[in-house]
């Protein structure tokens, strides 16, 4: 039977002091700044009815959640690669494999994340994309290929703009990754290398056999917080233009002045890919600690 927790004298000291931060916040917006309320205007930028299709569509602020969530998936999938590859070369007994991902993960975690950001927007979407034809590809593919394209990625006119994003994004949390990779295999117990290297296992099945499953335990919990972490970082690609959640608050703000309701309600928004992902870390981790109370 779960253990109920009291509520302390501090434990209602604290919600009344939120409350009340809260009652002087709402105040402060209605009195101090005499600002009008108009929440009857959100539901029109999150869906709109299509006279054409004769159905109701997404608005600009659904289209930012959509666009977030593409970005996001797809900077987890590949930061997930590159993190654990790296997180391999940190632990290697090759100098020069140690060397190149050290470099990596030095390299990125001391750049502000912005500075990233320009980096591939410019190089990649100018200089490399130009190059490689994606966009324009795109562009002559059929119709239903493009519709396809801009489901999974974005529309053939700012594909190139996407994946400068997606590298950057993929980059950055990638480093991060590494070293919870790294940490995680290296608290694996010494022993447990010596005994299978004792069975004349290679290095590759002394990680896949032996070593992997152990780490596993260790390296999921904050991998899963950190993809929390990557939804919550899409945001800043909003300064080159990626018309994500972020990006179309600002401009819709911009155009209506609706502030607070606007910014209220990507907070909504946000709490709704994150909160989830929150919940299933810790459901995550309670599992792994009765596991390891278990054995």
């Amino acid at each position: 039977m779960p253990k109920r927790t009291a509520i302390k004298p501090l434990d209602i000291v604290v919600l009344s002091v939120l409350g009340a931060a809260c009652a002087y916040l709402f105040y402060r917006v209605r009195i101090g700044l005499q600002y009008r309320w108009e929440w009857e205007a959100i539901p029109q930028y999150l869906f709109r009815y299509d006279p054409v299709r004769g159905a109701w569509v997404s608005n600009v602020l659904v289209e930012g959640l959509l666009t977030t969530i593409r970005l996001s998936i797809w900077s987890i999938l590949l930061a997930t690669v590159m993190g654990t590859v790296t997180g391999l070369l940190r632990i290697s007994p090759r100098l020069l494999h140690r060397l190149v991902g050290r470099s990596y993960v030095e390299s990125v975690r001391n750049l502000p994340p912005l500075v990233l950001v320009f980096i591939f927007y410019y190089f990649i979407s100018d200089q490399i994309m130009p190059v490689l034809g994606i966009a324009e590809w795109a562009r002559s593919a059929s119709a239903p290929l493009q519709q396809v394209v801009g489901i999974f990625f974005a529309p053939p006119a700012r594909l190139n703009a996407f994946i400068a994003a997606l590298a950057a994004l993929a980059v950055f949390e990638g480093a991060y990754i590494a070293e919870i990779v790294r940490a995680g295999i290296q608290s694996v117990e010494k022993g447990q290398w010596e005994a299978a290297r004792a069975l004349g296992l290679s290095r590759w099945h002394q990680m896949r056999r032996v070593i992997g499953p152990q780490a596993v335990r260790s390296i999921l919990p904050p991998l899963a917080g950190q993809f929390v972490s990557t939804i919550k970082d899409s945001s800043i690609v909003a300064v080159i233009s990626i018309q994500e959640l972020t990006f179309q608050a600002m401009e819709l703000m911009s155009a209506t002045y609706l502030t607070f309701e606007i910014w209220v309600t990507v907070t909504f928004l946000y709490l709704l890919l994150t909160f989830p992902c929150a919940l299933a870390v810790g459901r995550l981790e309670s599992r792994f600690r009765r596991y390891e109370t278990a054995t």
